[in-house]
C-alpha cells in the first residue's frame, strides 16, 4: 500500500523540512506489522513528492493473531486485503513516521508550518464501505477537490466487475498538518475498520486529531462511530466532548453579543475580577497547590492563579476549543519557559462524563459554569465532580437570580446571559449545595461574592466545599 503527499509551493524540495525527512535518501522504518519506507521520487524547485510505502508482513500479522488469541475465521488470516490496501495500518505508519509534521512542528522552517500550501495526497488502493459519495461526503466538506477512480476486481478479467477500492486523489490549499490529520482519521473511517483494540485512548487521538474540525462536520456521527469501530459507548462519550454544536455556526453573531451584555451588566461593580480574586484567595489561604478549573473558558482564574507561585500544577478544561484557544493567548503559552509551562495544561474535554485526566488534584473549581447547563445534564455534571475528580476542596460560582433587578437595563424576569438555563435563587442554590455536600460526603458553607444587598444578597453566590474525612 502507498500514500504520495505532493506540493508545487515554491520552492517545493521545502517539503522535505516539513516532513523531517531528506529528499535525496531512501529511510527504512520498521513498524510492529511491517516495514515502511520513505523516498522522494521527484523533488524539483516546482514540484516535489514524497511516497510513504508500507510493506506488511502477513506471516507476522496470523502470527501475531494467534499469540492475542484472535477469533477470526480459519481462513480469514490466509484469505483477506490487509498487506494491499491503504487501513489503519498506514494511518498507525504515517502518526509514527510523520509525527512532527503531524503535530506541526518545524524547527528548521516555522513559517511553513502555518503556511498553507497546495497539497496532493494520492492513496493508491482505498477501500471504501459506502463507496464514491461517501468519500466525497467526508472529504469534500473539508475543502478537497476529490477524485475517486474505482478499480476493477482484475484488470485481466473486466467481466468480473468492480471492486469496492478505489483509487483517490486529494487536492487542497491547506497546511500539511491539516491534510495528515484527515488523512490519520479518514482513512480507518472508509476502512471500517482497525488493526487494533479500541479503548478510552481512541476517543483522545480522534479529539486531539479531529477537534477542531469534526464538530462541524456533517458526517460527524458516521466518522466517530466508523474510528471507534462501533463501540456506542465510546462514540457517544466522544460526539458529547465534541467542539461545535449543530447551532454553533451563529455563536460569534449570536452568543457573543449575549455574553458582552453579562460583561457590561457586571462591570459597574467589577463583578468578574471580584469572583476571581475570591476563588484565588480562598485557595491561597488554604495551602491548595494544585487545581483544576472546570468549564475555564478563556482563562481569566488560570491566569489569575497562574501568577502565584503557590500553584504548581493547574488544569483547565472546556468543551471549546475556540475558548481554550483564547486562553492559551490570554496565559501566552507560546512564550513561557518549560519550567513555567510545565505548571499549566489545557484539555479539550466534556463536564458531563467522567475522565481520568482530571483526578488528583486538590482542588476543583466551576466558576459561573452550572448555570450553563441544562438541568437535564446537571446531575452528570454533579457525578463528574464529586464522584470523578473528587477533588478534597470543591468551589461552585453562580448568579444570584435575586439581585438581578439591581442590574439598569436588564429587562424584569430575564437572565444575564442568552446561554444561562437558570439562574438561582439564594434558597434554590444553598438546597442544591447541602444535598450535594450530604450526597458525597463532604461539608458545605456559602459565602457572598461582591457588594451584598440586604434585601437581595449578593450579586454572585459561592458554595466551598471540603471533603469529610473517612471514619
Amino acid at each position: 500500500m502507498f500514500l504520495t503527499l505532493s506540493t508545487t509551493h515554491r520552492p517545493a524540495t521545502d517539503l522535505g523540512y516539513l516532513l523531517h525527512k531528506h529528499p535525496g535518501r531512501v529511510q527504512a522504518f520498521a513498524q510492529s506489522f511491517g516495514v515502511a519506507n520513505v523516498f522522494f521520487p521527484e523533488a524539483t524547485e516546482t514540484r516535489c513528492t514524497a511516497a510513504l510505502v508500507l510493506d506488511v508482513d502477513p506471516v507476522g500479522l496470523v502470527r501475531r493473531m494467534h499469540e492475542g488469541g484472535g477469533d477470526q475465521a480459519p481462513l480469514d488470516q490466509y484469505v483477506n486485503d490487509r498487506p494491499y490496501v491503504a487501513s489503519s495500518f498506514l494511518a498507525v505508519a504515517l502518526a509514527d513516521i510523520f509525527r512532527t509534521a503531524l503535530a506541526g512542528r518545524c524547527k528548521e522552517r516555522p513559517d511553513l508550518v502555518a503556511a498553507e500550501l497546495p497539497l496532493e495526497a494520492v492513496i493508491g488502493v482505498l477501500r471504501c464501505r459506502g463507496g464514491e459519495g461517501f468519500l466525497r461526503g467526508l472529504f469534500e466538506p473539508l475543502g478537497y477537490a476529490a477524485e475517486a477512480r474505482r478499480l476493477p476486481l482484475d484488470p485481466v478479467f473486466p467481466e468480473w466487475g468492480e471492486s469496492a477500492y478505489f483509487n483517490v486523489t486529494l487536492r487542497a490549499t491547506k497546511r500539511l498538518s491539516e491534510l495528515l490529520g484527515h488523512l490519520y482519521v479518514l482513512i480507518p473511517v472508509l476502512d471500517n475498520d482497525k488493526h487494533y483494540w479500541v479503548g478510552t485512548d481512541e476517543v483522545e487521538k480522534l479529539l486531539r486529531n479531529a477537534g477542531d474540525w469534526l464538530g462541524r462536520h456533517p458526517l460527524k456521527e458516521q466518522i466517530a462511530r466508523r474510528y471507534l469501530r462501533h463501540k456506542r459507548a465510546l462514540t457517544r462519550l466522544a460526539l458529547e466532548r465534541l467542539v461545535v454544536e449543530d447551532s454553533d455556526e451563529t455563536d460569534e453573531d449570536e452568543i457573543a453579543p449575549a455574553a458582552q451584555r453579562e460583561v457590561v451588566l457586571e462591570e459597574r461593580v467589577s463583578l468578574n475580577r471580584q469572583r476571581m480574586q475570591a476563588v484565588s484567595s480562598l485557595l491561597l489561604e488554604r495551602g491548595v497547590t494544585s487545581v483544576v478549573d472546570l468549564g475555564c473558558g478563556e482563562g481569566r482564574l488560570l491566569a489569575e492563579l497562574f501568577r502565584q507561585r503557590q500553584f504548581r500544577r493547574l488544569l483547565g478544561v472546556d468543551v471549546s476549543i475556540r475558548s481554550l484557544e483564547r486562553a492559551a493567548e490570554r496565559l501566552k503559552l507560546d512564550r513561557l519557559s518549560d519550567t513555567q509551562r510545565s505548571r499549566i495544561q489545557l484539555l479539550q474535554g466534556s463536564l458531563t462524563y467522567r475522565d481520568q485526566r482530571l483526578e488528583g488534584y486538590e482542588a476543583a473549581t466551576a466558576v459561573e459554569v452550572i448555570e450553563h447547563l441544562d438541568p437535564h445534564r446537571l446531575a452528570a455534571f454533579q457525578r463528574v465532580l464529586f464522584e470523578g475528580v473528587r477533588a478534597p476542596f470543591v468551589l461552585v460560582t453562580t448568579p444570584n437570580v435575586e439581585y438581578n433587578v439591581k442590574f439598569e437595563g436588564l429587562p424584569p424576569g430575564q437572565l444575564r446571559h442568552s446561554d444561562h438555563r437558570f439562574e438561582w435563587t439564594r434558597a434554590e442554590f444553598s438546597d442544591w449545595a447541602h444535598a450535594q455536600a450530604m450526597r458525597h460526603g463532604y461539608a458545605v458553607s456559602l459565602l457572598p461574592i461582591g457588594e451584598v444587598d440586604e434585601r437581595l444578597g449578593p450579586p454572585t453566590q459561592m458554595a466551598v466545599f471540603e471533603r469529610r474525612e473517612a471514619a
